[in-house]
């Protein structure tokens, strides 16, 4: 385990219980919307934010572990609202995180430093640009804004991560934009009867949860 204590020790039964939330609701996407399926989805991640709590994690780490299990909750349920309410859920941790990011990192000098670093921060800037215009013609009026801010604010995001030497926190951001790339293919750019949209789900779902996860144990365990 990776923690003290073996796994009945609060932290591993924690992370434990997060993993299995997880797995529930990679077979349950397909299922009709219940309130206990939203419910499993809002605690995989907010199972993260109460490990990070319980190992004196960074207070910026659990503020947006908490927000992305809020966002999580609102993006379980159907709607326009509800899908706005999740994206500024999901904005504010993206803005924690990059605070996050900025303080524990060594500066945007380091992606000059090291030539892997700006080829990944490039390959986010070719992913941004390529959501940007995908999405712009795509989605109403009232939603172009959001999206556009949202997608600039996870670029923001990816780059600050590529400030620390912490590779589980860089591998997590660059899953994260892979996540809200495919997520934005399949709820924008796939037609309601596209045979895509079955493994495009269950594709969000892991990349996105790994993705929380790594950066959780990056600074965890880093």
């Amino acid at each position: 385990m990776p923690f003290p204590g073996g796994i009945d020790a609060d932290a591993n039964a924690t992370l434990l219980f997060s993993l299995a939330a997880a797995v529930i609701y990679a077979f349950t996407i397909d299922m009709p919307q219940t309130l206990a399926r939203s419910a499993v989805k809002t605690l995989a991640v907010a199972m993260l934010a109460l490990l990070a709590s319980l190992q004196g994690g960074p207070w910026l780490l659990i503020a947006a572990l908490a927000l992305s299990a809020i966002g999580d909750a609102l993006l379980s349920r159907d709607g326009e609202k509800a899908f706005v309410g999740g994206l500024a859920s999901f904005l504010v941790a993206h803005g924690l995180y990059i605070a996050l990011f900025l303080r524990s990192g060594e500066g945007v000098g380091l992606l000059s430093a090291e030539p892997w670093r700006a080829a990944i921060a490039v390959a986010m800037a070719v992913l941004a640009l390529a959501m940007l215009f995908a999405l712009w013609r795509r989605v109403g009026p009232a939603l172009r804004l959001p999206i556009s801010l949202y997608i600039a604010t996870i670029f923001a995001m990816g780059i600050s991560a590529l400030t620390l030497s912490n590779f589980w926190v860089v591998g997590g951001a660059v899953l994260f934009m892979a996540s809200d790339g495919l997520l934005a293919s399949e709820k924008f750019l796939l037609s309601a009867i596209s045979p895509h949209r079955d493994w495009t789900r269950r594709a969000v779902w892991v990349l996105y949860y790994a993705a929380q996860l790594a950066i959780t144990m990056g600074f965890l365990l880093g």
